[in-house]
């Protein structure tokens, strides 16, 4: 389930990155409220990909980076030595 959640955000990215720039509207001159298309295009784009980022950070961050293996008893283990080198109790 993990590596489909890995693909499924790679694809996610790559879909946004590629239609960011609007290349099917390049040499089209239409004009909405005095602004190109391709610029209300590029404008609402990046209001999309803001909420998916967003998404992202919520429910997916660090996805493909964190290992499976890291457990909460090996980063308790670096936080009581990094106490006791400080002079704090290892709670």
């Amino acid at each position: 389930m993990r590596r489909l959640e890995v693909w499924g955000w790679t694809v996610v990215a790559v879909v946004l990155c590629g239609l960011a720039i609007p290349w099917f509207l390049w040499g089209d001159g239409t004009v909405v409220w005095g602004i190109p298309l391709w610029l209300w295009w590029h404008v609402g784009w990046m209001g999309v990909a803001s909420v998916v980022f967003w998404v992202f950070t919520q429910r997916a961050w660090g996805i493909g980076i964190e290992s499976n293996s890291a457990t909460t008893d090996s980063s308790d283990e670096g936080n009581s030595t990094r106490a006791s080198e400080m002079g704090g109790d290892s709670q």
